[in-house]
């Protein structure tokens, strides 16, 4: 069971679309960013919501209004944007099992139960490391490492595919622009 949601992984894939060095005045819509992703816009809509609520990305009304990052690229780490799609949640909740020993017959002795629990302990561990791996990441490192792998035509690609949208008619559904590179 994944304990960080598709929603985030989805949320920072759109991201992505808004880093710099792209014009940081361009706004992209929710619908856009969801039809390059081939996903419903509602969704993508949804997750935007809980962005701007996080102040991560503002909102522009409009024609040609859409979201923006809401601060640079590399003061945005991947933690922030899982907090603010997810929330704060455990990667473990301990169920005290350790006080329900059969071999207790009723009463576990103190020694059974005093401190935190072992295996909690591990796990607050392994969700603590986890947090500091993803408040270490920025969106601008993840960008960096994405360009590093793309084509070098792919950015202008995504560009132009956005530019062409915001000017035209919204569409219900278009092609995303092929590439060779690929975004992750």
């Amino acid at each position: 069971m994944a304990h960080i949601s598709a929603g985030v992984e989805y949320g920072l894939h759109c991201l992505l679309y808004l880093v710099e060095p792209r014009d940081s005045e361009r706004h992209a819509s929710a619908r856009d960013l969801a039809d390059l992703q081939g996903v419903p816009a509602e969704f993508v809509a949804k997750l935007f919501t809980k962005l701007q609520k996080a102040r991560l990305v503002v909102a522009a009304e409009g024609a040609h209004g859409g979201y923006r990052l809401a601060r640079p690229a590399h003061s945005i780490s991947v933690l922030d944007v899982v907090v603010a799609i997810d929330g704060e949640k455990p990667l473990f909740e301990c169920r005290e099992i350790r006080s329900r020993c059969a071999i207790f017959d009723g009463e576990p002795p103190a020694w059974a139960t005093r401190g935190v629990c072992s295996i909690h302990a591990v796990m607050l561990e392994a969700a603590a490391c986890t947090r500091e791996v993803l408040a270490s990441r920025s969106l601008a490192d993840i960008a960096q490492s994405v360009t590093s792998k793309a084509s070098a035509s792919y950015p202008k690609e995504v560009m132009k595919w956005l530019a062409e949208r915001a000017s035209g008619p919204r569409r219900a559904k278009t092609s995303s622009p092929k590439s060779d590179g690929e975004l992750s």
